[in-house]
C-alpha cells in the first residue's frame, strides 16, 4: 500500500535526471541526418509500390539506428547519476561469483543482494536486449526476414529481459489476487514459469503493434513519443512515494526514449526524408514491453493496465487489422490496408490530417491512462476501461471498420509495414 502522501515532489524526482532528456534528443537529432546521409550513400532505401508503399520516391532508412542511439546515451547517462553505483558493481561481480541469482539476502554464500535485483545488472540487461531487437530488426530491412524468424529475435529479447531481472516477476500481478481470493499466495515454482509466458506474449504483442503503426510519415514515433511520456508520468507518480532504484531506471528509461524519438521525429513528418525501418519501429514497441513489465514490479496490476491503457491506441489498431484479416480468411500477417489509418485515409483524410488524429487520441488515451490510474483503485477504473473500450468497438463496427474487402479483391504480398 501507498503512503497516505507522496514522499517526493516531483522536481524532486527529476532534479538530477531531466538532463538525460535532453541528451538523448541532442543525440537522435545529431544521429538522424547522419544515418540518412550513410543510407542514401550505400542505397539502403525502402522504394515505393502501388499499395503499401505510396511514397513518392526512395527514402532511407536507418532511422531506428539513430533512435537506439539517442536511448542508449540516455541509458549510460544514467550511470551518473544512478544511486549507490559504486556499491552495485562490487555486488555485481559478488552475485556472479556465487551464483546468486535469485532468492532472500541471506544466502549462505553471500551477503548481497542477489543478481536479478542489481540495478546495475538490470540496466545492462535492457541496453542489451534493445541492442538485440535493433539489430533484429536492421537485419529485417536489409534482407527481409520471415515472421517467424523476427519471432525468435523477440523470443531471445524476451529471455534476456527474464534473465536481467526485469519481468521474472511480472506474473505476480495476475497470480497475487487469484491466490490471495482463494487464501494463499502463488508458489515460488509457479511464478518464474508464468512470468516468462507474460513477457512473451508483452515483447511479441507490443513489436508487432508498433510495426504495424509504422505505416505513415511521423505516425509511429509520435504516437510512442506521446505514450514515452504517459509512461514518464506514471514513473514519476510511482517514484514521488518511495524513489527506488526501479524507480529510477522507469524515469531514466522514459526520458531516454522519449528524447531519442523527438529528436529523430523532425526528420520523419510528412514528407519524411528518413524511415525508422524495423530497426525503429520493433525498438519503440521493445520499450514498451520493458516499461510494461517495469511497471509490475509493484505486485499490483493496477500500474499494468494504466500502461496498458497509455498503449491502447496501437492495441487498438492491431486489433483491428488482425479482426479483418480473419474475418476474411487471411493469414494475420499478410499486408493490407486495413488499418485505422489507412480507413481513414481511403475516406478522404490527408497524411497530416490521420496523423494529428493519432496524435490526439493517443493523447487522449495517455491522459486517460495515467488520471483514472492515479485516482482510482483497479476494480474502480476497470468498468471506465471496459465502458470506453465498448463505445471504441461499436464506433468501429458502425463506420464499417471491421468489414472485410469483398472477396475477389487482391491481396498484398506479406511483408512488413512501411512509413508512406
Amino acid at each position: 500500500m501507498l503512503p497516505l502522501k507522496p514522499e517526493h515532489t516531483a522536481f524532486e524526482v527529476l532534479a538530477d535526471k531531466w538532463w538525460i532528456g535532453l541528451l538523448s534528443l541532442a543525440v537522435g537529432l545529431i544521429a538522424t541526418p547522419m544515418v540518412r546521409a550513410i543510407a542514401y550513400r550505400h542505397k539502403i532505401v525502402d522504394k515505393p509500390d502501388d499499395l503499401l508503399k505510396p511514397h513518392g520516391r526512395p527514402v532511407a532508412y536507418l532511422g531506428g539506428v539513430a533512435m537506439f542511439a539517442g536511448l542508449l546515451a540516455g541509458l549510460a547517462a544514467y550511470l551518473l547519476v544512478m544511486p549507490n553505483l559504486a556499491g552495485y558493481w562490487p555486488q555485481l561481480t559478488e552475485a556472479l561469483v556465487n551464483l546468486h541469482w535469485r532468492g532472500s539476502y541471506s544466502h549462505a554464500q553471500a551477503i548481497s543482494p542477489p543478481l536479478l535485483d542489481n540495478p546495475l545488472w538490470q540496466l545492462l540487461s535492457i541496453a542489451l536486449a534493445c541492442a538485440l531487437i535493433t539489430i533484429i530488426g536492421l537485419v529485417d530491412d536489409l534482407r527481409v526476414l520471415k515472421p517467424r524468424q523476427k519471432i525468435y529475435g523477440q523470443l531471445a529479447a524476451a529471455g534476456i529481459l527474464l534473465i536481467g531481472g526485469i519481468a521474472d516477476k511480472t506474473s505476480i500481478t495476475v497470480l497475487g489476487p487469484i491466490f490471495e481470493w482463494a487464501g494463499g499466495h502463488p508458489p515460488e515454482w509457479l511464478i518464474l514459469p508464468a512470468s516468462a509466458v507474460m513477457c512473451v506474449v508483452i515483447v511479441i504483442g507490443a513489436c508487432n503493434a508498433t510495426n504495424l503503426l509504422d505505416g505513415m510519415d511521423g505516425l509511429c514515433g509520435g504516437v510512442t513519443a506521446i505514450i514515452a511520456l504517459g509512461f514518464l508520468a506514471l514513473a514519476i507518480w510511482l517514484a514521488m512515494w518511495k524513489n527506488t532504484e526501479a524507480d529510477g531506471i522507469r524515469v531514466c528509461l522514459c526520458l531516454s526514449m522519449a528524447g531519442a524519438v523527438l529528436g529523430f521525429l523532425p526528420y520523419n513528418l510528412p514528407p519524411a526524408s528518413i524511415f525508422m525501418g524495423d530497426a525503429g519501429s520493433m525498438l519503440l514497441g521493445f520499450f514498451v514491453a520493458i516499461m510494461m513489465c517495469l511497471f509490475c514490479i509493484e505486485g499490483t496490476a493496477r500500474w499494468l493496465v494504466a500502461s496498458a491503457v497509455v498503449f491502447s491506441l496501437p492495441i487498438l489498431d492491431t486489433g483491428l487489422a488482425v479482426v479483418r484479416r480473419l474475418l476474411a480468411g487471411q493469414s494475420i500477417f499478410a499486408g493490407d490496408r486495413g488499418h485505422l489509418y489507412d480507413q481513414l485515409q481511403d475516406r478522404g483524410m490527408s497524411v497530416k490530417q490521420v496523423v494529428a488524429l493519432f496524435y490526439v487520441l493517443s493523447s487522449a488515451a495517455a491522459i486517460i491512462g495515467v488520471t483514472v490510474s492515479i485516482l482510482l483503485h483497479l476494480h474502480q477504473a476497470l468498468p471506465i476501461y471496459l465502458v470506453l473500450l465498448v463505445m471504441v468497438v461499436l464506433i468501429f463496427l458502425l463506420l464499417g471498420m471491421m468489414t472485410p474487402p469483398p472477396k475477389g479483391q487482391p491481396s498484398p504480398p506479406a511483408g512488413p509495414r512501411k512509413d508512406s
